[in-house]
């Protein structure tokens, strides 16, 4: 079952006795644990109802009494254990996962991680609990997921404006979430969001950026590339090598894929590569500039340049000069 799933189960006062929330994706953890905490009972019951503890500080004799505990004045209580993973003893909760009281919401929050599904606790949560394990997002899945944040607000957001975003910060939703709910206070009247939006309220220049930098080496516009390593070398916080490298990585990986795609139908291989169609013309643009001995030789040069930023077999260059000399390799 989906976070979301569960989110809307409580809408309709739909509850189960035990939720284990786990995984890698803090962000629906939180989501979930958010709304438990301060949406499942009315503010009256909660100062009666509602207990938290924290792993670090737990102990499973004092969450095993708190959940045995009937509600005061209400039909039922809510018990949060936040950072589980940290939690010493955890198993020893599994008497009262057995038998859970039908009044007590306990909801897990153990993240970063997941139980060994081997064990007779994973396999004994399977069956007593609603269980949820999260993943991280996939970098091309994150456009539709903005996407759809945007749109649930009410709103839209152009392509270009979508992918400075994600370019910006990656798969961190928890800052994407806050960065759309900066932007849609300061629109005003306005139902659109545009690259001026991106680089007004999130701080993206758009002109120089990585997304900028991969269109300009995609179209072998030196000239172009050259001005946007030199912004980053003045402005070093505006994109790291170490964000750089991977997305140009992406790019070219995907580019190499459309050799492989059997088609020429553009939104065929737009589908197959995981690109948004709206930017395919980039990828074949770049496809025909470079062709394929090209393309692999721009992925060698990656993988090269990746090792040398880190200090293998580098002779202590600066990250701009590093982009400029992998820049004229790929062009040349």
């Amino acid at each position: 079952m989906a976070v979301e799933n569960i989110i809307s189960a409580w809408k309709k006062k739909d509850f189960k006795p035990l939720y284990w929330l786990e995984g890698e994706e803090e962000y629906y953890i939180d989501t979930a644990m958010h709304y438990a905490e301060h949406h499942i009972l009315p503010e009256s019951e909660a100062s009666f109802n509602l207990t938290i503890f924290y792993g670090r500080d737990a102990n499973w004799p004092d969450v095993v009494n708190a959940c045995r505990r009937y509600p005061m004045f209400a039909e039922r209580q809510v018990v949060l254990l936040k950072e589980a993973q940290f939690m010493k003893d955890i198993e020893k909760l599994e008497p009262y996962f057995e038998s859970p009281l039908a009044s007590t919401i306990l909801v897990i929050a153990y993240k970063d991680k997941k139980v060994d599904s081997r064990t007779k606790f994973a396999k004994m949560l399977k069956t007593k609990a609603v269980m949820v394990t999260t993943k991280k997002m996939y970098e091309n899945q994150l456009p539709d997921w903005v996407q759809k944040m945007v749109t649930e607000k009410g709103l839209n957001i152009n392509a270009k404006a979508n992918a400075l975003l994600v370019d910006h910060i990656g798969n961190d939703l928890s800052r994407l979430e806050k960065e759309i709910d900066k932007i849609t206070v300061n629109l005003g009247a306005r139902k659109s969001i545009t690259e001026d939006d991106i680089e007004n309220y999130v701080g993206v220049n758009k002109e120089f950026n990585t997304f900028e930098l991969q269109a300009a080496i995609g179209s072998r516009n030196l000239a172009k590339a050259i001005r946007i390593i030199q912004y980053f070398e003045a402005n070093p916080k505006a994109a790291p090598i170490q964000l750089i490298l991977p997305s140009l990585y992406s790019f070219f990986s995907k580019v190499f894929m459309i050799f492989g795609a059997g088609s020429n139908d553009e939104k065929a291989i737009a589908s197959a590569i995981g690109v948004n169609p709206f930017f395919m013309k980039d990828y074949m643009h770049a496809s025909k500039i470079y062709q394929y001995q090209g393309t692999e030789r721009a992925l060698l040069l990656l993988h090269q340049y990746n090792l040398k930023s880190i200090g293998i077999n580098s002779t202590n260059a600066g990250d701009a000069a590093l982009l400029k000399e992998m820049v004229y390799k790929m062009m040349s």
